[in-house]
């Protein structure tokens, strides 16, 4: 059960002028303020259209109000619901007059909290309902309501389950040394390791996919002034964002607009031309420009298809690539290094090709310091190529559109499912090679530990803060 016994209330709605508004109260005392406030004991999940009374007992507002008796709610509390008028003088007085009657202002994401701390829901439902409340698109909502449901728990929970069972056997081996047994005498259990891999695989590539329907991908538009990035971002966006000129310098400071592209969030940035300026305005349009360019989760480099002869190191050049405009060798280990991170994000795009005869939109490649490079001829202007610009976008980072068993999921996830597999995977080696049984037994307990922290089985009061803060007031 919850640790905190005081009665918490808030306004579950959002903030503004609407037709209906509500409170939401929870705690020990719930029952208490039903009858000061309301003048007697609604029914049990039965909806009462009734007055809500001040102190002295005159009439601040009336609606519907709705008793949930525990363990029965959602947060596992006695909970009341007022459904009354959305105005906010009427909302702010009638909270006044609950906390006036022994609650208090519930934080952030507190009634979500309990709903948690009484077993009611787990962590990952529980960061679900945020999720489903912030989604964006149809596919991220849908996800996020299959998450809310219990689908992504039940595949964890199946996990564990198969995980403890070959602890079982593992740690069996161990406390009965003496009876000479031999735990790879059965191949079963190698066998079933092997299982909780390829579930665990199926299991992350749908949060995957769930997490990028969350997170969406970042997405920066770089290049020479005059380049046409700004055409680009007006293009993608289907509005004019961003002001198109043949002055150079025109875009100075960056610019974000979102779309989506079957069912993904694509946060798009444009940003300011990138080249050496005496004026210190364009300067810093530059160095903000560099700033975005290192948060990208891919960048879109727009090139004159003018200069598409040129060589691949002065395509690069305004990335800040290389040491030198005119060699490559003089690159360090560390600018190489600098360069292949920067390319497996990068693709060239070579705009305007409207206006030389011939060329025609395509998808290529292009070859620099051993790193292939996705090169696509377009027309921002005249929306050529923009198609498979979209399909480039999807396959460089491997997105699916199909939402069949995609869950949302958060990148603490993927990171608590990647540390298993690395786990479990050790473990299997460990096995195979016959290495001391206390070595595979302890690589899956921290595995299971990993698969804990997702559901909260395994969590602290650090992590629960951080997520729940994050949460809307009255959730």
């Amino acid at each position: 059960m919850a640790q905190d016994t005081d009665s918490i209330c808030a306004i579950a709605t959002s903030a503004g002028r609407s037709g209906i508004g509500i409170i939401r109260i929870s705690g020990s005392i719930t029952s208490t303020i039903c009858n000061q406030l309301l003048g007697f004991t609604p029914t049990n999940r039965y909806a009462h259209y009734c007055k809500f009374l001040g102190p002295d007992e005159e009439t601040i507002d009336q609606g519907l109000a709705i008793y949930f008796q525990a363990p029965n709610s959602f947060t596992g509390e006695d909970v009341l619901e007022l459904h009354g008028h959305g105005g906010t003088y009427i909302l702010n007085e009638l909270l006044g007059r609950v906390i006036a009657l022994g609650a208090r202002q519930a934080e952030p994401g507190e009634f979500s909290k309990r709903a948690f701390l009484n077993n009611k829901i787990d962590l990952v439902q529980a960061e679900a309902i945020a999720d489903l409340i912030d989604a964006n698109s149809r596919k991220a909502a849908r996800s996020a309501m299959r998450t809310l449901q219990g689908d992504f728990s039940r595949q964890i929970v199946a996990l564990v389950e198969k995980l403890i069972a070959t602890r079982v056997n593992v740690e069996a081996a161990i406390d009965f040394t003496d009876e000479d047994i031999d735990v790879l005498s059965d191949t079963k259990v190698v066998e079933f390791l092997q299982s909780i891999l390829d579930q665990l695989n199926t299991t992350y590539s749908h949060a995957r996919q769930g997490a990028l329907l969350k997170e969406g991908l970042r997405v920066v538009i770089a290049g020479k002034p005059n380049a046409g990035k700004s055409s680009l971002l007006n293009a993608l966006s289907g509005q004019d964002s961003a002001i198109v000129s043949d002055v150079p310098g025109t875009t100075r400071d960056v610019l974000s607009e979102q779309i989506n592209i079957d069912g993904m969030p694509v946060h798009i940035i444009d940003t300011a031309g990138l080249r050496r300026s005496d004026d210190v305005v364009e300067r810093e349009g530059v160095r903000r420009a560099q700033a975005a360019i290192d948060l990208a989760d891919q960048i879109l480099l727009v090139v004159d298809y003018a200069e598409a002869e040129q060589a691949v190191e002065k395509l690069l050049e305004p990335l800040g690539l290389l040491n030198s405009s005119d060699t490559n060798s003089d690159l360090t280990s560390d600018d190489s290094n600098r360069i292949l991170a920067v390319l497996q994000h990068t693709t060239l795009i070579f705009n305007k090709i409207d206006l030389h005869t011939g060329v025609l939109p395509e998808i290529g490649l292009l070859v620099f310091e051993g790193t292939e490079l996705r090169k696509i001829n377009i027309s921002a202007k005249q929306k050529l190529g923009l198609d498979l610009l979209r399909d480039q976008l999807k396959s460089s980072i491997g997105y699916d559109s199909n939402e069949e068993g995609v869950f949302v999921a958060r990148k603490r996830h993927l990171t608590s499912l990647n540390k298993a597999e690395t786990l479990i995977s050790t473990a299997l080696a460990q096995l195979q090679r016959r290495a001391p049984l206390e070595l595979v037994a302890e690589d899956l307990r921290l595995a299971q530990k990993e698969l804990g922290k997702i559901t909260g089985d395994f969590t602290n009061d650090d992590l629960l803060g951080e997520i729940f803060s994050n949460f809307c007031v009255g959730k």
